[in-house]
């Protein structure tokens, strides 16, 4: 089964959309507004002995991450749904990995904010309280990783994978430049020219005897999500009593539908952003909404009891 993410996200019309629909009850909209109480937040993370957190772009935006989404959001004079694509990559993968090494390099001065670090340690002691907490992120910037995060889902790759078009090799790749003909190049500002890097100098894999062109371990728009992955979200997402929603836009599919499955079996939903999403409606009278930076929110939500 294919888990595709479109390239117009929020027109969705791909076949296997309904089968997204079979693992909980109909998901409606309601006029039962979600609560901003705290307390009562706080009361159901205390008994919750399983939490899962989506969180989206809004998290990484917050330690100064380029999202490259909405007004501004441009890499020269692109948006992110003109290069992250196969077909991008086909035409100029050179213009493809500048993109690409521009957004790996600035990670090198970016650190988790509050909230990431808040996310890891509610792990850490609810983990000593043998409950579990899982961090399933839309991010492909390993911040999650660098707060301290263990139990993590990456519906979208990595950013510091790599994966061989060749041989198929998938292997973590933190060398900066990811190539020698990459460095200097990636300039973000609009009138920045393409490096016009021949294919034979950009990154190629290692392995003895192949050599083949390299790409991001990302997933690109028009790409299926990996199964595996995905399967393991959904389990998540099945067996949790707790769900928090943090920093996302709720509109990139499938990850916009999760969190109104969850509520649409009776499990308490909180979504912490700076405003309301489409998965707010749907969240229901059980259901939590915490306006606000994440950074300010997640630690006082999440602290130990």
């Amino acid at each position: 089964m294919l888990y595709l993410i479109p390239k117009c996200a929020t027109n969705i019309s791909w076949k296997n959309t309904s089968a997204l629909f079979k693992r909980s009850p109909s998901i409606k909209m309601t006029n039962n507004r979600p609560s901003s109480d705290m307390a009562a937040f706080r009361e159901k993370l205390k008994e919750s002995k399983h939490l899962v957190v989506l969180t989206g772009a809004g998290v990484s935006a917050e330690s100064g991450v380029p999202t490259f989404r909405g007004a501004g959001g441009y890499w020269r004079t692109y948006q992110a749904m003109d290069l992250a694509t196969p077909e991008a990559f086909h035409s100029n993968p050179s213009l493809v990995w500048e993109f690409y090494h521009y957004r790996r390099e600035v990670m090198g001065s970016k650190n988790p904010n509050p909230a990431h670090q808040a996310i890891a340690q509610c792990e850490q002691w609810m983990k000593k309280e043998n409950k579990r907490v899982v961090v399933i992120t839309q991010n492909i910037d390993e911040l999650h990783t660098r707060a301290g995060t263990q139990n993590l889902l990456e519906l979208h790759g990595n950013l510091f994978k790599t994966r061989c078009l060749k041989c198929g090799n998938i292997e973590v790749n933190r060398d900066s430049p990811i190539c020698e003909a990459l460095r200097g190049k990636g300039a973000p500002e609009p009138d920045s020219k393409g490096a016009n890097i021949p294919r034979e100098n950009l990154p190629r894999c290692k392995k003895p005897g192949c050599g083949g062109l390299l790409r991001p371990h990302v997933i690109w728009f028009g790409e299926s999500l990996e199964e595996r992955v995905l399967d393991a979200a959904f389990q998540e997402l099945d067996d949790c009593d707790l769900c928090l929603v943090v920093g996302t836009s709720s509109i990139v599919y499938p990850a916009a539908m999760f969190a109104p499955q969850v509520a649409a079996r009776g499990v308490p939903v909180a979504e912490f952003n700076l405003e309301t999403t489409p998965a707010t409606q749907q969240l229901g009278g059980h259901g939590f909404f915490f306006s606000g930076p994440c950074g300010s929110t997640i630690p006082e939500a999440l602290k130990p009891f």
